[in-house]
């Protein structure tokens, strides 16, 4: 009953807001149940009775960044009522929108390397793949050659933006500070993959920065 009773005063949710700042302040790997328990005034068994160890509490906070992250990207592709090289544009802008707006949330989700926490994330991770790899397949002109890329080309597009988001994230750049070399970036991604296209289309992607905000 008493373990109860603390359950219900400590609830998930104020757990995963203070484990949030805590996380972001200390970094994953100092940080134990103990001690997140401790900052928050409580003992660990109290976090226990939600969450069965540390790994499954900051999953349970990246799983809500990818919530977000993805019911955006899908509210985004109904909006534009069709799969076109536009909305691919869109969505890699919104990616790197979601990522420099959110940079602790960002490097939760995708910069982490800790082997406790491989089990975890990757379906999530493998939806956002996914996201872009369902534009691709309608938007990549059926040509010799181009049917292999629809597999390859989802990967190599999304480690391109994660690359930008990654370094803007090092060196504290906003989004607003970096909105004209990621419309460069993207522009040049979209040059790449050759996607015929009117100009139009294809050409200037800043309107998106931030319809959906």
């Amino acid at each position: 009953m008493a373990r109860k009773a603390v359950a219900q005063e400590l609830s998930r949710e104020r757990i995963l807001a203070e484990a949030r700042d805590l996380f972001n302040t200390f970094g994953y790997r100092a940080l134990t149940m103990r001690s997140i328990a401790k900052a928050m005034g409580y003992s660990h068994g109290a976090l226990y009775y939600h969450f069965n160890e540390k790994a499954e509490l900051f999953y349970a906070l990246i799983k809500d960044d990818f919530s977000m992250l993805l019911q955006r990207q899908r509210e985004m592709i109904v909006r534009e009522h069709g799969f076109t090289s536009n909305l691919l544009q869109k969505l890699m802008m919104e990616f790197v929108w979601f990522g420099l707006n959110n940079p602790n949330h960002y490097e939760m989700m995708f910069m982490i390397n800790e082997p406790e926490l491989q089990q975890y994330s990757r379906t999530e991770q493998a939806q956002c793949l996914e996201m872009f790899a369902t534009v691709l397949k309608h938007v990549i002109p059926d040509q010799p050659g181009t049917e292999s890329k629809k597999f390859t080309l989802p990967w190599n597009l999304f480690m391109s933006l994660h690359g930008l988001i990654s370094y803007c994230i090092q060196f504290k750049q906003s989004y607003e500070e970096a909105r004209k070399l990621t419309d460069e970036h993207i522009r040049l991604i979209c040059q790449g993959l050759d996607l015929n296209a009117p100009e139009q289309q294809r050409s200037h992607v800043t309107l998106v920065s931030h319809e959906s905000a």
